[in-house]
């Protein structure tokens, strides 16, 4: 199954949140692929390649046709591989402006290792470019990690009706996987109550919709990259870890309830 974990705001943990359930995906014994296209290379930054190491990339597989299967990578994590991105994802716009079906070029070159992998994780740049565009295209489903901010609620129903605009305009028809939240504030144990309310105004909006578990604020999420780390291999014992493994329980359990393939 192909996810696009996206949102068209910044700051919300996707990238922390793709590279943790891919990794938690991996450990539960599914073979994982995490499809880096944001051009800081975060995702892969964080999976331990040097900056100077990041070519070949996703950027050569859209822009050159170069074969997916001869630049992914394996990581230090087992069953999870890596395909790159890195600064040239800058240019996909303007590089793609004038070539025909550029929405599918991912779409098609996945084409060639879906078999190959259970899951397939898109980590998309924070706008609706023509990055996060081919990701749909191409994703069975997609993610919403949303962080329970002011003006949270607006802006999730504002990229909802983008989707809707992609999927009549461009055939986009991937499935809502679900909505999580991500850097949820917690003092002295309890949730903050302006944190709580907007997470209970959202829960109520789109019920179902939203994944049960929250990821909450911890420092180790933001100094597991730094090692190259998932945070299952940085922190095992933590929250954060104890957190995302049951995402990955959640995901994995949507997903087979919408018939799609799961099976290790």
């Amino acid at each position: 199954m192909v996810i696009a974990v996206v949102n068209n705001k910044g700051g919300t943990g996707k990238t922390t949140t793709c590279v943790n359930l891919s990794a938690a995906l991996a450990d539960t014994g599914y073979r994982v692929l995490l499809v880096d296209l944001d051009p800081q290379a975060s995702a892969s930054l964080s999976l331990g390649v040097e900056r100077g190491n990041l070519s070949p990339s996703a950027a050569d597989v859209l822009f050159k046709g170069t074969s997916i299967k001869l630049i992914i990578r394996p990581c230090a994590i087992q069953r999870l591989h890596l395909l790159t991105g890195d600064i040239e994802l800058a240019n996909t716009d303007l590089n793609l402006a004038d070539v025909p079906g550029r929405e599918r070029r991912l779409s098609e070159s996945l084409m060639s290792v879906r078999q190959d992998y259970d899951f397939i994780l898109c980590d998309c740049p924070p706008s609706m470019s023509m990055l996060p565009v081919n990701a749909l295209m191409a994703a069975d489903g997609y993610i919403i990690p949303v962080a329970p901010e002011y003006l949270a609620l607006e802006g999730l129903v504002s990229f909802m009706t983008v989707i809707g605009k992609l999927r009549k305009g461009m055939g986009i028809n991937p499935e809502l996987v679900g909505i999580v939240f991500t850097m949820v504030e917690r003092v002295l144990g309890t949730t903050r109550r302006t944190t709580r309310d907007i997470i209970g105004l959202i829960r109520e909006h789109y019920g179902e919709d939203v994944f049960e578990t929250e990821i909450r604020r911890d420092v180790r999420l933001n100094e597991s990259p730094s090692f190259s780390r998932s945070i299952f291999d940085f922190a095992p014992r933590s929250h954060a870890a104890r957190a995302y493994a049951m995402l990955a329980r959640e995901v994995i359990d949507r997903c087979s309830m919408n018939g799609k393939k799961t099976q290790r």
